[in-house]
């Protein structure tokens, strides 16, 4: 249930913790972190400490980096232990790769050989990673065991794991052998063995896979958990669905940003410095700028027919905007496509032709209603309507090709094709609307 806040803020007001703990203990352990993370610290810690233990565990783990540091830092080392200890796996290794040295050190001090030597490895993994995404949290089974020796045994650890809807099934060197799913266990004779009942066609990724492969797995088959193995075919753990969720989430706020030509970044914006965000925004802002001096060189070129039609330069910003809408709108859709995986490398043509043919369509659409709003409307000379309007389907058909294409190029050219985006592509296609109208216009108006 969520809090109610005036009753909240009225009974923190008056002191009443007591009552504070039975309204927290009866709410979801995100939405107790999310209460605790706007209070102060000395109150947060003290209705924190007086959460039962377990819930405690989940809470913490739901807090951000920075809530987490003051919280260690006001806790015991046997209050961090427990926590430590009761941690999912994943949960832990996130905590340990956000927290300064000396907290880490505190924690591996605490921890037996076999944990140090886990804990180790995992962070030895690349942060973008599937091994720095995975569990070890998971139930594994003998193809030799039974049904009901399996159930037994899960019965026995599931509580400890991170899920037990999918079982994996290994031989006596931990080499992946296939899968099992608990309904699959349930519904099946007791004295089946397991070897007859899974699945061999197991899919999985490589610890040093990229996240991102990962991802796509995960929505290509709608998977709850993917297993994780090493280069020599040893499970090494799990990824479960909602890790990769804030994969997923993480992958499309960069693929924004790169859209919106920004350096990406992890950081929440509310608590960014300024200083960080200017230098995140100011690298493409001046290759954008320089780049754009181009279209200053193409006026300039064309100076002369510029001078005998002045008119010629009120139109400029409506076929250059214009044609980087275009653009932009045919890119956004194929980068998304991509993204999704709707559109591979081998879709190029398939692509360029569609586009080809929305092209016209809109191009002479756009085309024909400017013409008769600046002849008729406008009162505008013939000759100059005719050239705006013809550069206007020109540039329309050429910027929702290109506009297409680029993202696929970028993804041969194994660039992330969110770089092929507005900014960009307004750029190159604000150079080629221009060289489009002056051509057009030296055609018609100076023949």
């Amino acid at each position: 249930m969520k809090i109610d806040e005036r009753r909240f803020e009225k009974l923190l007001e008056n002191k009443e913790y007591i009552q504070l703990r039975e309204d927290l203990i009866q709410m979801n352990a995100i939405d107790i972190a999310e209460v605790l993370e706007e209070i102060d610290i000395t109150t947060a810690l003290m209705l924190f400490r007086m959460l039962p233990k377990d819930i405690a565990v989940d809470v913490f783990s739901y807090f951000p980096a920075d809530k987490q540091k003051e919280i260690i830092a006001c806790i015991t080392d046997k209050e961090l232990q427990y926590i430590v200890d009761e941690l999912n796996f994943d949960d832990m290794i996130d905590l340990l790769e956000e927290m300064p040295a000396n907290v880490v050190k505190k924690i591996l001090l605490n921890s037996n050989y076999e944990e140090r030597k886990l804990i180790n490895q995992f962070l030895n993994y690349p942060p973008d990673s599937a091994g720095s995404l995975m569990t070890i949290e998971y139930v594994d089974l003998k193809k030799e065991m039974t049904v009901k020796e399996s159930l037994d045994h899960i019965k026995e650890i599931g509580l400890t794991k991170e899920t037990i809807y999918t079982c994996y099934v290994t031989d006596s060197n931990r080499k992946l052998e296939g899968l099992v799913s608990l309904r699959k266990l349930v519904v099946s004779e007791e004295n089946e063995k397991i070897e007859d009942i899974m699945n061999e066609e197991v899919i999985f990724v490589n610890t040093h896979d990229d996240q991102e492969t990962a991802a796509d797995l995960f929505k290509r088959y709608g998977f709850l958990a993917l297993p994780v193995v090493d280069k020599e075919n040893r499970l090494t753990g799990i990824i479960t669905v909602d890790d990769i969720m804030a994969v997923i989430d993480q992958e499309t706020t960069e693929d924004f940003q790169k859209m919106a030509a920004m350096s990406p970044s992890e950081e929440k914006y509310l608590e960014t410095n300024i200083f960080t965000l200017a230098k995140h925004r100011i690298i493409w802002l001046m290759v954008l700028m320089v780049s754009a001096t181009f279209t200053g060189g193409i006026i300039r070129r064309y100076e002369s027919v510029l001078q005998s039609t002045v008119l010629l330069a009120s139109f400029i910003p409506m076929l250059m905007d214009t044609g980087g809408n275009s653009g932009s709108q045919s890119s956004t859709l194929v980068i998304r496509g991509l993204a999704l995986g709707d559109i591979r490398l081998k879709d190029a043509g398939k692509v360029i032709w569609k586009e080809f043919r929305i092209s016209i369509i809109v191009g002479l659409v756009l085309g024909a209603v400017n013409f008769l709003r600046i002849y008729y409307l406008e009162k505008v000379d013939f000759k100059i309507a005719l050239t705006v309007s013809m550069t206007l389907v020109v540039t329309v058909m050429i910027s929702k090709v290109i506009g297409g294409l680029l993202p696929i190029l970028a993804k041969k050219m194994k660039i992330d094709p969110a770089i092929m985006a507005g900014p960009l592509i307004t750029t190159i296609v604000d150079a080629l609307s221009l060289l489009i109208y002056f051509y057009i216009a030296s055609s018609i108006l100076v023949l």
